[in-house]
């Protein structure tokens, strides 16, 4: 069996693959790279970072957000948020994004990876998962960075507020939110 026919077995379509991983099918692994780019059996996800594309009724598609962000960061400790999601919250927003913020402990900058763009965050901490109160949160954490009217966007995530679990929401608000987040939900939580 060639080289490039075990490449061909052994790449999984939708999978995140490094460069390194696929030094052990190949000595010559950049040669080897460069004629499954040609043949479109590989696509460069980012540096060092490459997927076998599913086939779909549309054409080739990418890898999900979870496996790309899984193998950039070579790690599963991490959290995706779209600030799109917010919309759900009906507190006035309304703006799409095409970045997703990926709240993570290795890397810290913005990244392309498969044509999508990536907001890395070192954060100490940060849940396993989302829930309304800790969107809510993270909502008034980046109100700064958002195209909306903040002051129209505050007033409404008071209303929504008082419609979630006030301890629940005080403790997300804690253990997630900046300084002035922290305040803005005590005073508004206040007994």
């Amino acid at each position: 069996m060639t080289t490039l026919q075990q490449f061909r077995v052994h790449l999984k379509p939708g999978k995140v693959y490094r460069r390194e991983e696929l030094q052990a099918f190949s000595p010559s692994v950049d040669r080897v790279l460069k004629n499954l780019l040609e043949d479109r059996l590989l696509e460069k996800a980012g540096a060092g970072l490459y997927y076998r594309p599913k086939k779909s009724v549309f054409g080739a598609t990418p890898p999900g957000e979870h496996e790309l962000v899984g193998a950039f960061l070579k790690d599963k400790d991490y959290l995706l948020v779209s600030p799109n999601l917010y919309n759900s919250l009906g507190v006035g927003t309304t703006q799409f994004y095409n970045t997703t913020i990926v709240y993570n402990r290795k890397r810290h900058g913005q990244f392309t990876l498969a044509g999508k763009r990536f907001d890395f965050r070192m954060k100490p901490r940060f849940p396993k998962t989302l829930s309304e109160e800790f969107l809510l949160v993270d909502l008034m954490n980046n109100l700064s960075f958002l195209s909306e009217d903040r002051e129209l966007v505050s007033e409404r995530a008071k209303r929504r507020a008082a419609s979630l679990n006030r301890d629940r929401l005080l403790k997300v608000a804690r253990a997630y939110g900046k300084v002035g987040t922290r305040r803005f939900f005590e005073k508004l939580l206040a007994k």
